[in-house]
């Protein structure tokens, strides 16, 4: 039995995210329900990411205090979790008590290795509102590529890291006055110092997906720059470095580490302190991080970094399954800060949540960027969903239901057709399983679907309703292998579809819960003849693009 620690990109909690971040909360629950049912040991990590200066501005121009903005979305994001029925084992917040004394003290470690040296930096101030204007208390135009969209710590336009002295015609995000420059004193962490560690840490990677492994590269390429760990905004963790009174650790720097903050808070919650060292110090853990391609150096490069600054002996990141970007209509990628795309709460106004995780898993972007269109969500519920699995589950039971009195025949000799499909329901748990192992998410759905589609066309060739009068034994022998699949086909949607996964298996009135069972079990003839299935109903609906639109445009 393996041990996994399952990471997904912590949501910003400046407001309610949006499907492009939901994506990498989504993948990570689906990615630990398969890991589940191969009966591995995994715990599923992340939280809401409630410090620095994006919240900060939002808190000051609303006139409240960044907690009491922070409070509102942590509690609204962890209630539409449920309802999406995404199941982190701790899914916390970075305001919390040991995130904070965790991040205190790891810093103070590596200070105390040398991995960390102070200077003096200048820095934009402004004169009207009194203070430092560091990351997004500026606004200006982006050094790259000309976007005067830019903001003090990074260009959407051109998703170029950037440093406050970096951006042209800078302002005042609050007043809107151009700033002085003034000195300040900064920690910095020293990342060049770890080049080449990092660049073994890569080479032996060989499971590192090539978006990442290049991304990566590129940075060390390029060469690496120290990293400013402070800031001289207020709201965030209290810098731990001698004579930093007033500083703050910046946000990405410590946000970083609540995947393992998180991790011990589970286990100090089970009672168990010491369980977290039982996960990140054993060589055997893997690690997987779900996040989208614009985070990928902060997770393979500085997270890195800063476990081996520790000088301790954490495992490193085992696989960062970056997606590409989600576009909305062609209008541009899914942005919170451009109000483009479709929002977690908004969504469930639309359709159900199991049809946004199905939809999402199949457009997930793993190797370019997937463009979200209200006809390709119409297309993928109606075809593949409703007419494909849900048609072929549905079909299967409703004739045993009409032609064997809801008993599970008794099959005759098996022909050839039989045959080919039965080894097809045999092969699915190690085809998909398979994908699933590659974190191909969406190529593992798609597999499912081509596993009904097989389904559908196997009883289609059968027609079993033509062979009830005088060959009733060949119908017998369809329906007896065609709930086989309907059986396969719950376990091996349940990471995916939780809640229909559970409907699929009530319906074939089996013991205990699908959620229970284990991944190879799908490729085993475990309903057996005589066995008589539960109260059945269609399992989906349709859904039309364009009164979505159309409800869209009256909302």
């Amino acid at each position: 039995m393996g041990k996994w620690i399952v990471c997904a990109a912590w949501p910003y909690v400046n407001s309610v995210p949006h499907l492009g971040t939901f994506i990498h909360l989504l993948s990570a629950d689906i990615f630990k329900r398969y890991l589940h049912l191969k009966g591995e040991e995994a715990i599923s990590v992340t939280g809401s990411d409630e410090h620095g200066t994006p919240i900060e501005v939002e808190a000051i121009k609303s006139g409240i205090p960044p907690k009491q903005l922070t409070d509102k979305y942590h509690k609204e994001i962890v209630d539409l979790l449920s309802k999406y029925r995404i199941n982190f084992d701790n899914y916390t917040r970075t305001e919390n008590k040991t995130h904070i004394d965790f991040t205190q003290t790891f810093y103070k470690r590596i200070y105390d290795n040398g991995y960390i040296f102070t200077e003096q930096v200048e820095l934009p101030y402004c004169q009207k509102c009194d203070r430092f204007l560091p990351d997004r208390f500026i606004e200006g135009t982006c050094t790259y590529c000309g976007s005067d969209k830019a903001r003090g710590d990074q260009c959407d336009a051109c998703d170029r890291i950037l440093d406050p002295l970096e951006v042209k015609d800078p302002k005042c995000a609050f007043c809107k006055t151009t700033p002085i420059i003034k000195k300040s004193t900064h920690w910095f962490f020293d990342l060049p110092k770890l080049s080449d560690k990092l660049k073994s840490f890569l080479d032996s990677n060989k499971q590192m997906p090539d978006n990442a492994r290049n991304f990566s590269y590129k940075w060390l390429e390029e060469g690496l720059r120290s990293r400013a760990l402070t800031r001289d905004n207020k709201w965030g963790i209290p810098s731990p470095f001698p004579n930093s009174e007033g500083k703050t650790i910046y946000v990405w720097l410590e946000a970083l580490l609540g995947y393992v903050s998180a991790t011990k808070e589970w286990a100090e919650k089970q009672g168990k302190p010491q369980l977290w060292k039982d996960f990140w110090f054993d060589s055997e853990t893997k690690s997987i991080f779900f996040i989208g391609k614009d985070n990928i150096p902060f997770h393979t490069i500085i997270l890195p970094a800063l476990l081996m600054a520790s000088e301790e002996e954490y495992i490193l990141p085992w696989q960062v399954s970056s997606t590409e970007f989600i576009l909305y209509e062609s209008h541009g990628k899914f942005s919170k800060r451009r109000r483009i795309g479709v929002w977690m709460d908004e969504a469930l106004e639309i359709a159900e949540p199991e049809y946004w995780r199905f939809v999402l898993a199949l457009i997930r972007p793993e190797t370019k960027d997937a463009n979200f269109t209200w006809e390709e969500f119409e297309r993928r519920i109606n075809n593949d969903l409703n007419d494909t699995i849900g048609n072929f589950i549905h079909r299967t039971l409703a004739f045993i239901n009409s032609h064997f009195d809801s008993v599970i025949p008794t099959p005759s000799k098996l022909k050839d057709r039989d045959r080919i499909f039965q080894e097809e329901i045999i092969n699915s748990s190690k085809v998909v399983g398979d994908l699933f192992d590659k974190i191909r998410i969406r190529d593992a759905l798609n597999a499912i679907i081509d596993i009904a589609r097989l389904g559908n066309q196997y009883f289609s060739d059968k027609e079993p309703w033509h062979k009830m009068s005088k060959e009733v034994e060949d119908a017998s022998t369809t329906l007896y292998i065609a709930t086989q699949l309907v059986y396969s086909l719950s376990i091996l949607l349940q990471p995916f579809l939780p809640f229909v996964a559970e409907e699929i298996w009530k319906q074939l009135n089996m013991s205990g819960e699908v959620v229970s069972q284990r991944w190879e079990m799908a490729s085993e003839l475990n309903v057996k003849s005589g066995h008589r299935i539960g109260q059945i109903k269609p399992l989906f609906h349709k859904v039309k693009a364009s009164e979505i639109k159309e409800k869209r445009k009256v909302t």
